[in-house]
């Protein structure tokens, strides 16, 4: 069997309706198809998936596991992948013809280079808008220092590929973290390799509402974010397992920015299904701005501090309208002196 030069991970979940979408951008790509591995990871679907992709035969290699959440399903890919790149596929996004050659261009250019990133495009399925996702293009060792880790900002799934090499140093990725497996690996590859970036829509990105980072309605938000903040907490735990058994120093700045990070990540979903007392709320937004005051500039700061101190005074429910207010007195403000 000829091996493949790249794996495309495709991760399933009762997405029966948008698989053959997926699978399709796969065959549609600017790139040869013998050089291509494709792997669909069925994480225990109830939904006409494993039909659906009757159609392609040997053309994929379908592998059904019970369900157990993103996790599993990457360590079962991951272990099963033999391209020497491993690019992730959510099933509910496609990919755009031009993206398999544009990453594998970055990781050719540069041998260093373990893991790739880029923008994507955004779809609302109930409207059908299309827009451009919010992407920061950083390239580089991002683990450098604080100021370079904290400006990266985790992207979709299916904007990411990654060396199979570094892949297998970061799992099997703890699988309680039924969600934000794509998070945990963006968090440690950076510590591993450099990153590429490319500041160019390769994929598309559907808002759809069944999301599990997409919130629509009040019932469901609440699910969501207990979800969410159960499975940061796991996120957490296997970070700070993670750096110490892989010859890191938990005292080292950086790896501190980013365990503190998905920390304050994971209170902001608890607060917002338990709301925290404003000691509480007032320590929260302290520890969060003096992390990230490396990519503040003074006056930001200074607002930032404000806003802690003004937390406790009106609690977390009123926060919102102290922003609003705080807003108002800085334009009114700049009106006066004329800035």
């Amino acid at each position: 069997m000829r091996q493949p030069l790249i794996t495309v991970l495709i991760d399933t979940y009762n997405y029966g309706h948008f698989i053959e979408e997926a699978v399709d951008s796969v065959f549609g790509q600017d790139f040869p198809l013998e050089e291509i591995e494709i792997l669909v990871i069925d994480d225990g679907s109830t939904d006409d998936t494993s039909e659906r992709v009757k159609k392609y035969g040997s053309q994929i290699e379908y592998l059904t596991k019970l369900n157990g959440g993103q996790a599993s399903a990457f360590n079962l890919g991951i272990t099963k992948a033999r391209g020497e790149i491993v690019a992730l596929l959510d099933a509910d996004d496609y990919w755009l013809p031009p993206k398999l050659a544009r990453i594998l261009a970055e990781f050719q250019r540069d041998p260093a280079v373990g893991m790739v990133h880029h923008r994507m495009q955004e779809k609302d399925v109930i409207t059908g808008e299309v827009r451009s996702s919010e992407f920061i293009p950083l390239s580089g060792n991002l683990s450098a220092n604080r100021k370079s880790i904290l400006a990266f900002n985790p992207t979709a799934t299916s904007s990411l590929a990654f060396r199979r090499a570094v892949l297998e140093k970061i799992v099997p990725i703890p699988e309680a973290i039924t969600i934000q497996a794509d998070g945990y690996i963006q968090a440690l590859a950076p510590f591993l390799a450099t990153v590429a970036a490319v500041d160019e829509s390769l994929g598309v990105y559907r808002i759809h509402g069944s999301n599990l980072y997409h919130l629509s309605q009040p019932r469901q938000d609440i699910e969501r974010r207990n979800r969410r903040a159960v499975t940061l907490q796991a996120v957490v735990k296997g970070l700070r397992d993670w750096f110490p058994s892989h010859g890191f120093d938990v005292a080292n700045p950086v790896v501190q920015a980013v365990v503190s990070r998905w920390t304050t990540l994971q209170e902001r979903e608890e607060f917002a299904v338990r709301n925290p007392g404003r000691v509480r709320f007032f320590l929260h937004l302290l520890k969060s701005y003096r992390d990230h005051s490396p990519l503040m500039a003074w006056r930001l700061v200074l607002i930032n501090y404000l806003d802690a101190l003004a937390a406790l005074v009106v609690g977390y429910e009123n926060f919102p309208r102290w922003e609003k207010r705080r807003e108002g007195l800085i334009h009114w403000l700049r009106t006066l002196l004329g800035r």
